[in-house]
């Protein structure tokens, strides 16, 4: 399906692989400008090249609130303006809490929820102030229910719904737009999947679904008329039991 963005500028976080490179090369083939973010110049590079002579790359490490700040500013910037910000930066850390690494959570804190918490924060105003913008974060099917072997990254993305919903209905009176995008399993980096040919096993057997498939569906949420709002959308490979 071909997907129209024309005229939009599109700040990506968590590009440089997965769902967010997905993301920020749908976005670009949809006609839009893109602002690309990650920890990985020469993936951002990649993925930019990748995308057209539009696209732009910024590396920083969201644990750091003023590298937030920085990546605001430094999109604006480039872009003139954000019309569309898709949050997907994130840390995924599993296991057992009487086991787990403090610090790791610390870090997965970070990225997963108050950087988005604070990158919405500083491209709201400027939204409200147009009437106009759409937020998309990517959360996870962990966010509709906390799963045990991932307690604190449900805990993560329990936090980002709760985030979105509150927000939406705060921004409902001046016509922007968020919601959530909810993927279950998903056949990528993240999730230490690589090799092309097990993916397309797992895929055939409706095990996983691809980043490309969760980039498609954002950009269904992104396309609705205005008067349209799809406040959470969960995608799941047909034989998830979960």
């Amino acid at each position: 399906m071909t997907w129209d963005l024309s005229g939009k500028s599109v700040l990506v976080t968590g590009a440089s692989s997965g769902i967010g490179q997905a993301l920020a090369l749908a976005a670009g083939a949809a006609g839009a400008r893109v602002f690309v973010h990650g920890r990985d110049t020469d993936r951002l590079r990649d993925v930019a090249a990748r995308i057209g002579d539009d696209a732009a790359w910024h590396a920083a490490d969201l644990t750091d609130p003023a590298a937030v700040d920085g990546l605001a500013r430094a999109a604006v910037a480039t872009l003139g303006r954000i019309d569309i910000l898709l949050a997907n930066a994130g840390l995924y850390v599993p296991g057992d809490a009487a086991e787990g690494d403090p610090d790791a959570w610390d870090a997965l804190l970070d990225v997963n929820v108050k950087s988005v918490f604070r990158l919405v924060n500083r491209v709201l105003p400027a939204m409200v102030a147009r009437r106009s913008g759409d937020i998309v974060v990517t959360s996870s099917v962990s966010g509709h229910q906390a799963i045990q072997w991932e307690p604190v990254y449900s805990a993560s993305k329990h936090a980002i719904q709760s985030f979105v919903h509150g927000v939406r209905r705060q921004l409902a009176p001046h016509n922007v737009r968020i919601g959530a995008i909810a993927p279950g399993v998903v056949l990528n980096p993240l999730w230490g999947m690589s090799d092309a040919a097990e993916i397309a096993a797992r895929v055939a057997a409706h095990e996983g679904i691809r980043s490309e498939d969760v980039a498609e569906a954002v950009m269904f949420m992104l396309t609705r008329p205005p008067h349209v709002t799809i406040r959470d959308l969960v995608i799941l490979p047909q034989n998830q039991d979960i």
